[in-house]
């Protein structure tokens, strides 16, 4: 189910025009039913951990799904920091000859900042900026990337601009130089159908707390088997041994697959809303979520530009994700006006982010324009 036929499933849809699925998706029934399963069990039956491991791999198993991965290159952890900042672990940055991290501007600082923590053990990180329409052209990336790369950071889809970025021809561009490159896709799973074997990227990270519609507190990491089985991190945890029911404290055994990029106990009540979240997006498939969501963007856009307002997200859909952002005069006066319209986007940058997703209608595109033609003194 998509657009209306979906909508009886989110509350806040009943009286609120919700737009920031950017930040955090809709509450649906689902999910909180889930939650209360995992409590009631809990109340029930005290500890059921065999219950809550098979819950993780189950999500292990949407994860992998979602992004037409196998399940084995698919690690559960907490967030996305958590799995850059076990994969950076396992870069040999000062002995390899490679010390050099290349990342976009358009990074989220779970990625930019872990990747500035690596230069205490001898890492170069080197910035490419974008051009002032915002774009991160293919050859600034070639530009910064060289012999001495050992990594190469470029988002899916900017959480600044809306920018969506040709993953796989970077990925090329790294692998020529003998680098990997990893691709922070949160702003993307679950309304970008992603293909992770043909992107050939050899690391994707996600979360569910935005277009998979759960909660904060759980993520994962794709590791490419084919360039990524030698890599084994130092910042571990229980989870990520061979046999996390041997209790060994004698050694370090890492499991063999993804797994080894884990840490500790896993996020059981985050998790029982993530599988609930995943399975909405699972039912309805990202293939036709994004479809919905550019013929949605561009009505806004054109919208937006009939109006005169500033669109600094591209109007190709190759170049865009959900995300729609508009230039404002003063986006935190818009931002709190729109929500007195109970009318729920965001910003970054002076930007009025507008975050579409599998709920989202032509209405809502009707409602949000007219608003702004209302409030047109704070758009650029």
């Amino acid at each position: 189910m998509i657009g209306a036929d979906i909508r009886a499933e989110f509350p806040i849809l009943e009286h609120t025009t919700y737009l920031n699925s950017c930040s955090q998706g809709a509450l649906s029934h689902r999910v909180r039913a889930a939650y209360a399963e995992y409590l009631e069990g809990w109340d029930e039956n005290g500890a059921e951990w065999e219950h809550w491991v098979e819950r993780a791999e189950t999500m292990r198993t949407s994860f992998a799904g979602l992004i037409r991965a196998d399940r084995d290159e698919i690690a559960v952890t907490t967030s996305v920091s958590q799995a850059v900042s076990a994969f950076m672990s396992s870069l040999d940055l000062e002995r390899g000859g490679r010390p050099k991290i290349v990342i976009g501007d358009h990074e989220f600082p779970s990625v930019g900042q872990i990747a500035h923590a690596q230069e205490r053990r001898g890492a170069e990180v080197v910035h490419v900026h974008p051009e002032q329409d915002g774009t991160l052209p293919l050859e600034r990336w070639a530009d910064a990337i060289d012999d001495r790369a050992a990594l190469v950071c470029c988002t899916a889809v900017s959480y600044r601009t809306g920018h969506r970025h040709d993953l796989a021809a970077i990925a090329r561009l790294a692998h020529d130089r003998g680098a990997l490159c990893l691709a922070d896709s949160y702003q993307a799973v679950g309304a970008v159908d992603l293909d992770a074997h043909d992107l050939e990227v050899d690391v994707i990270t996600g979360g569910t707390v935005k277009y998979l519609l759960a909660s904060a507190g759980l993520a994962f990491a794709y590791f490419r088997r084919e360039t990524t089985a030698h890599l084994v991190p130092t910042q571990t945890g229980w989870f990520a041994d061979e046999n996390i029911f041997a209790m060994d404290i004698s050694d370090y055994s890492p499991a063999r697959d993804a797994r080894r990029f884990e840490a500790g106990t896993p996020p059981v009540p985050n998790i029982y809303a993530g599988v609930a979240g995943a399975s909405i997006i699972e039912e309805t498939g990202t293939a036709a979520i994004e479809h919905h969501i550019d013929s949605l963007a561009a009505r806004l856009i054109d919208g937006l530009a009939a109006d005169g307002a500033t669109v600094v997200t591209p109007r190709d859909p190759a170049q865009r994700g959900p995300l729609v952002c508009v230039r404002s005069t003063d986006v935190d006066a818009l931002v709190r006006a729109l929500a007195e319209e109970r009318i729920v986007a965001s910003s970054r940058d002076g930007n009025l982010r507008i975050a579409l997703h599998l709920y989202n209608t032509e209405d809502d595109i009707a409602t949000v324009l007219a608003a702004l033609r209302r409030h047109r003194s704070l758009l650029a």
